[in-house]
């Protein structure tokens, strides 16, 4: 997203909205390996060079390992091991209740695991180095009472360090069709604008790795289209995304899906060779 140096909040934000836009540019968010072969159980000599050290994985943007949540007696998720690439661009489907977004609560941050572990961007997660590697757009947001979307903006970037983040909150103000509300409070707002509000403040900050929650409820035509905009600029910036979503139309653009059942792993792989229908059901594909 094209930015500018600004050194000074202007007495009226729509008026700078409407006046930036004219002249913005495109959004841009800105276990050990086994050896190969055995060795000889053969006491070494003198002269035997020493074994070369065992190189371990590099950490993806995601690795679990066992995560697990449980409530009680009940399973929300069953062990679950991934590891996820830098800059994939990953689908996350199942049914209500399948796991989806207690797994991605655990990945931000916002959620204790019952067992196992997980790193994003190589830290556990919950610390800090993972928390500001992360943005999560949530499937219910949440904001401040008394801070309009322009003081949310301001909040989220100053938070995270965000240069010129003022033009980069007008710019997407403007995509996502909020900038004649950027001075009122979102606490206020229907459903549909609070997820327009919501994806500024996804994208105003910098981040590593973006996981979303049902992004899509509630978006007009207008908003779903920013939405698939960003997402797209972010893919192409190198970030690694995560979207749990129930609408398949957009599983098409990933380029790797994942589908939960009962907190169970039933399917990790190509969107193109999956049955959507029978995996969104909650049963693996025979």
């Amino acid at each position: 997203m094209s930015q500018s140096s600004r050194s000074n909040r202007p007495t009226s934000n729509k008026t700078r909205a409407r006046d930036a836009a004219t002249s913005k540019g495109s959004p841009s968010p800105t276990g050990s390996p086994g050896l190969d072969s055995p060795r000889a159980a053969s006491k070494p000599t003198a002269s035997s060079e020493p074994a070369a050290a065992v190189e371990r994985p590099a950490p993806g943007a995601i690795d679990t390992l066992g995560l697990t949540k449980v409530y009680g007696d009940a399973p929300a998720l069953e062990p679950l091991t991934l590891h996820v690439e830098h800059g994939d661009r990953i689908s996350l489907i199942g049914h209500n209740g399948s796991g989806k977004t207690t797994l991605l609560r655990m990945l931000v941050g916002m959620l204790e695991p019952t067992a196992g572990t997980a790193t994003v961007a190589g830290h556990p997660i919950g610390s800090l180095e993972a928390r500001a590697s992360v943005a999560y757009l949530a499937d219910h947001p949440v904001f401040y009472d008394d801070l309009t979307v322009w003081e949310h903006l301001e909040y989220v970037a100053r938070l995270h360090g965000t240069e010129d983040w003022e033009q980069q909150a007008v710019d997407l103000a403007d995509l996502v069709g909020l900038t004649p509300r950027i001075d009122d409070l979102p606490s206020t707002f229907s459903r549909g604008l609070k997820q327009k509000a919501a994806i500024t403040l996804a994208f105003v900050r910098p981040f590593d790795v973006m996981l979303i929650d049902e992004p899509f409820v509630g978006l007009d035509r207008t908003g779903r289209e920013a939405l698939l905009e960003l997402l797209a600029l972010a893919h192409d910036d190198g970030a690694t995304l995560v979207v749990a979503t129930h609408e398949l139309s957009s599983v098409e653009r990933s380029s790797r899906l994942i589908a939960l059942a009962g907190g169970e792993l039933i399917y990790d792989g190509e969107p193109s060779a999956a049955d959507l229908a029978t995996l969104t059901e909650g049963r693996a594909a025979e």
